[in-house]
């Protein structure tokens, strides 16, 4: 240091004035350096130097410049690509689906439900129900002596909402039995006599019921009496009798012991032809026996007149659908008699309607007539009030499964709820008006029975504006009772039911999420090859 010292006194001022102030407009990491180089420089070029001298700058030169050498990059740690192509391959079912497929695109101006419907365990979810990997079931335990309870003994008290959840797969298994029946008319809708007198097959979705007979309605439209005298050949226009359901009993002792009893079922479909849709329409309330002196107005039973038509008008070929059901069931009785049995009728939309007559037929056919329930779905309006104490009085129960937007549920009759007539008499100010419509006017109908009302928009995969013909379709509702839990709880999360049978036949109503190019989809899991969508799970009717 001292030489250094000594050196620095030999150089000239103004020489070492400018070296610092270059130096000054260097970085301070490489001031150091440049100011003993500039330096060096200055002396060698002034005095020449001695060796002694050069020896010393050289030294400090190789020492400034070991100094500043750039420090070696640290070694990077290699990546396994084994041990990320197996964290991949552990990353499980969910990230073989083909998002790209699902979602197209995005929805704008739904970013957060977007985010909460694509979220993984709701991805998890809908792989389930579309695909039979990992099947699952809704219970099927045993009713033992609680039977009665689920057949509607207490009119369904404390089981509906919350809704009990063995009530609910007796439910959805009942509407299935509604399915067989629309399958049955639309495979054979011949109704010629050697159609009507042969043995349908029908495909129940429960093996431990057997059919035991083929029911038939007969539509009948009276023309005028100068359009039958010019034409009489146009009967075929204005009657036909078509299979509208049919009547199964449960065989399997296994499933006998399950249930508490042996069951009679009795199955009825909805609207299907274009006779029965103008049946539909002849709305009018008439009486359901013949009058007589002692009743009064009032207290007269009266139900639409295209519905008592259907269901007692007798056919070229076959009986009227009245005959046919009291005769099985006589049948029936007398060949199980000594067994507890009960006797459940299941229809839609307009089966919805005939089951209500049917009961009230079947309830007074015999002396010991078991106990009688009706499961309804979409069914309209069927009679006035009077009508709906008889079959209260008949000990009949009426179990009504209603979508708040099914337009068929409000009809026929004034577009009132039950609600809203029983607060309108509360008001003394209205209530004569109200008494008058409900007794008087010809349209004064009134809904029979216990209801379980559910929602299209609860439905996570249901358009919330879906069109007339989605609310009222039998598997839409089967999809919202699978799903409902109570009336203030949203859709239950873990639904059993399959989607595939509601993306086929309501596909513009489901949301897009789920119908983009919903026939083309398929998953693609490891090595299991390709399944395809339309493998899906079973119903909660399987076991």
């Amino acid at each position: 240091m001292a030489q250094i010292a000594q050196f620095g006194s030999m150089l000239p001022s103004h020489n070492l004035k400018r070296a610092g102030l270059r130096c000054a407009q260097q970085s301070s990491l490489s001031r150091p350096s440049r100011l003993w180089a500039s330096a060096r420089a200055a002396h060698v070029q002034e005095k020449g130097g001695n060796q002694k001298t050069k020896d010393h700058l050289s030294n400090l030169d190789k020492l400034l410049q070991k100094e500043a050498a750039p420090l070696p990059p640290r070694p990077m740690k290699s990546i396994d690509r084994e041990q990320q192509s197996e964290s991949n391959r552990n990353r499980g079912l969910l990230h073989g689906l083909n998002l790209a497929q699902i979602w197209p695109g995005g929805i704008p101006g739904r970013a957060v439900e977007a985010a909460a419907e694509m979220s993984p365990r709701r991805l998890t979810r809908i792989q389930q129900m579309l695909l039979n990997q990992q099947p699952e079931y809704s219970p099927r335990n045993h009713l033992g002596a609680r039977w009665r309870e689920y057949h509607g003994s207490r009119d369904w008290a404390g089981l509906l909402d919350p809704l009990d959840e063995n009530l609910r797969r007796e439910m959805v298994r009942y509407g299935e039995f509604i399915q067989a029946a629309y399958q049955t008319f639309h495979s054979d809708p011949a109704t010629t006599e050697a159609g009507i007198k042969s043995w349908r097959e029908v495909g129940l979705p429960d093996k431990s019921y057997h059919v035991t007979k083929s029911l038939y309605a007969t539509s009948s439209i009276g023309l005028p009496k100068w359009v039958d005298d010019v034409a009489p050949d146009l009967s075929w226009m204005t009657q036909r009798s078509s299979c509208v359901g049919y009547v199964a009993v449960c065989q399997d002792e296994r499933e006998i012991a399950r249930m508490g009893r042996r069951d009679i079922v009795i199955s009825l479909r909805g609207t299907a032809t274009c006779l029965e849709w103008a049946e539909n329409f002849r709305a009018l309330l008439v009486p359901m026996e013949e009058s007589n002196n002692q009743a009064t107005e009032e207290d007269e039973a009266k139900v639409e007149c295209g519905f008592l038509s259907l269901f007692r008008t007798q056919g070229e070929h076959t009986p009227s659908l009245a005959e046919s059901v009291v005769q099985e069931i006589k049948r029936l009785l007398e060949t199980y008699k000594g067994e507890t049995l009960s006797i459940t009728i299941t229809g839609h939309s307009l089966g919805a309607a005939l089951a209500v007559l049917v009961a009230d037929e079947i309830s007074t056919c015999a002396p010991d007539v078991p106990p009688v329930a009706v499961f309804s779905f979409g069914g309209p309006r069927v009679g006035n009030r009077a009508f709906a104490e008889r079959i209260k009085a008949n000990n009949v129960k009426v179990l009504r499964i209603v979508n708040n937007q099914d337009v068929i549920t409000r009809v026929p009759g004034v577009f009132m709820s039950e609600e809203l007539e029983q607060k309108l008499m509360n008001n003394a100010q209205v209530a004569g008006v109200v008494e008058f419509l409900t007794n008087k006017m010809p349209l004064a109908y009134s809904h029979v029975g216990t209801e379980l009302r559910v929602d299209t928009r609860m439905s996570p995969y249901l358009r919330p504006d879906a069109d007339v013909a989605c609310c009222h379709d039998l598997e839409a509702y089967l999809h919202l009772v699978d799903g409902f839990l109570a009336s203030n709880c949203p859709f239950r999360p873990n639904a059993k039911r399959s989607l595939f049978k509601l993306l086929s036949e309501q596909g513009s109503n489901v949301k897009k999420l789920y119908t983009s190019k919903a026939k083309s989809l398929t998953l693609k899991i490891e090595n299991d090859g390709v399944v395809s969508m339309s493998k899906c799970l079973p119903s909660p009717s399987s076991s």
